[in-house]
C-alpha cells in the first residue's frame, strides 16, 4: 500500500491570520551544519541567527516580538520549500528542513488538567495497563464522580469533600490528587534539543499495545516565569506502561521521537494573546493507513487549573530555569472509541498521520512510527553550542 502523503503547505501549517502573528522557528541548514532561528515572513523564511543564536535568547528579550521584527538576516527559502523538504522519506540532506520551535529549553508537561483526562489516568491505573479491562471500569468510576468535574476549583474546599467522600468509597487514586488537590502534576516531558517539529516523524515504543496522542497548546516561558507565546504539541503517551505504574512514568511519556512541538512558535503581541490560548479549540485527527480516521477536539476552556496558575507552580522562588521552558498544558481528549475489536480501545500503528490544530497557532502534523524506527536524536546542546561557535555566533 503506498505511503500517505503528509498535507505540508502553507495553507495546511500556519495559523488561520497567515503571517499576521509574530512567528519564529528553527530550520536544519545543511551547508552551516546545524540549526538556524527564522523568521516566518511573507516574503520567506529569513534567518535572524545573528541576532539570536537561539529561541531561548530571543524569548529573554524584553519585547520579544518587537526584537524579532527589527531582526536583520537573509532570506534563504520560502517555507514552501523547506516544508517539502521536511519529510524524512523524501527529504535532500542538502537542503533545509523544519525542526521544533525551540532549543534550549526545557520541555515540562501539565497532567491530569481536565477532568476527562483525570478520569482516563484513573482508569489507567485501576487496569493496570490492560486495556480490555478499561470500559468496564470507566463505567464505574464515571457513575462515582460523573464525567463533568470543570466546575470543581482544584484545591477548593468543594473539591476536598469530593476527596474525603471518594476516599471513603475506597475510590481514591494518585490522579485524582493532582486533578482536584493544591498541587498541580508538572512532569518532564522529554530533554532540551529533543523535540521533534512539523513533518517529522512520531515515535511509540514498539512493546506498547496501548497509547495514544495528546494534542496540547504548549506555552513558552522565559526564565523570569513570563509567559512569551504558544504553539502545539502532541505528548505521545504509552497509556499501558504508566498504568502498570506511575513510576513508569518516564518509559512512558519520554522515548526517541515522542515528543512533537511546532509548526511555529507564535510570540504575544496584539494580534495573540494568552486570553486566546484560554479560549483556544484544539482539533485531533488520526488518519491510519487502514483507512481508519479518528477526529476529537478539547477546549482549553475546560481546563481546571488556568494556564498561568500552571506556570507558576512550574517556575519560581522553588525551582528556576536559567533557559527558560515549554510547558504542555494538557488534554481532555483521550481517544475511547474502539478502533480493532469491541472493547480494545484506541491505539497507533505505524504509518498513522496525527495532525493537531487549532486556529490561531496552526497544524502539527506528524507520521507515527516505532521510536527505533525515528531518526535517532544525534545533536544536543554540546553540539549546538560547538556549531554556533564555529559559525561565529557565539
Amino acid at each position: 500500500m503506498p505511503q500517505q502523503e503528509l498535507n505540508l503547505t502553507e495553507t495546511a501549517t500556519l495559523p488561520v491570520d497567515g503571517y499576521a502573528g509574530a512567528l519564529v522557528g528553527r530550520v536544519w541548514r545543511p551547508e552551516l551544519g546545524g540549526p538556524s532561528v527564522v523568521a516566518a515572513t511573507p516574503d520567506g523564511l529569513v534567518d535572524v541567527t545573528g541576532d539570536f543564536p537561539t529561541i531561548r535568547d530571543l524569548c529573554e528579550q524584553a519585547d520579544p516580538p518587537a526584537s524579532l521584527r527589527a531582526a536583520k538576516g537573509e532570506r534563504f527559502a520560502s517555507l514552501l520549500e523547506v516544508l517539502a523538504n521536511t519529510p524524512q522519506a523524501r527529504r535532500d540532506p542538502a537542503r533545509p528542513w523544519l525542526l521544533a520551535p525551540i532549543d534550549l529549553q526545557a520541555i515540562k508537561a501539565a497532567g491530569v488538567t481536565f477532568a476527562t483526562s483525570m478520569l482516563e489516568r484513573v482508569i489507567e491505573e485501576r487496569a493496570r495497563g490492560d486495556r480490555n479491562a478499561a470500559a468496564r471500569i470507566r463505567e464505574e468510576m464515571t457513575s462515582l464522580i460523573g464525567d463533568d468535574l470543570s466546575k470543581l476549583k482544584p484545591g477548593s474546599p468543594a473539591a476536598m469533600r469530593l476527596k474525603d467522600a471518594l476516599i471513603a468509597q475506597g475510590a481514591w487514586s494518585q490522579y485524582l490528587e493532582v486533578g482536584i488537590g493544591p498541587d498541580a502534576e508538572i512532569f518532564t516531558k522529554s530533554q532540551p534539543m529533543a523535540a521533534i517539529g512539523h513533518g517529522a516523524d512520531a515515535g511509540y515504543h514498539k512493546g506498547s499495545v496501548w497509547n495514544n496522542p495528546e494534542p496540547e497548546v504548549v506555552l513558552a516561558v522565559n526564565s523570569a516565569g513570563r509567559i512569551v507565546g504558544a504553539t502545539l504539541g502532541n505528548d505521545v503517551n504509552l497509556r499501558d506502561v504508566e498504568g502498570r505504574s506511575a513510576l513508569l512514568l518516564g518509559k512512558a511519556k519520554d522515548q526517541n521521537a515522542s515528543c512533537a512541538i511546532g509548526p511555529l512558535l507564535r510570540l504575544f503581541d496584539a494580534s495573540f494573546s494568552l486570553d486566546d490560548v484560554r479560549a483556544m479549540q484544539v482539533d485531533l485527527v488520526v488518519e491510519g493507513e487502514d483507512g481508519y480516521r479518528l477526529e476529537g477536539g478539547s477546549s482549553i476552556a475546560k481546563i481546571s487549573r488556568d494556564p498561568a496558575d500552571l506556570v507558576t507552580q512550574m517556575i519560581g522562588a522553588s525551582h528556576q530555569y536559567p533557559d527558560g521552558a515549554v510547558l504542555f498544558l494538557g488534554t481532555m481528549f483521550a481517544p475511547v472509541a474502539d478502533r480493532d475489536a469491541p472493547g480494545k480501545g484506541f491505539t497507533h500503528k505505524p504509518g498513522d498521520i496525527v495532525t493537531v490544530a487549532a486556529g490561531k497557532l496552526g497544524r502539527l502534523t506528524n507520521r507515527m512510527r516505532h521510536c527505533q524506527d525515528c531518526p535517532p536524536w544525534t545533536f544536543g546542546a554540546g553540539h549546538l553550542m560547538r556549531n554556533l561557535a564555529r559559525r561565529g555566533l557565539i
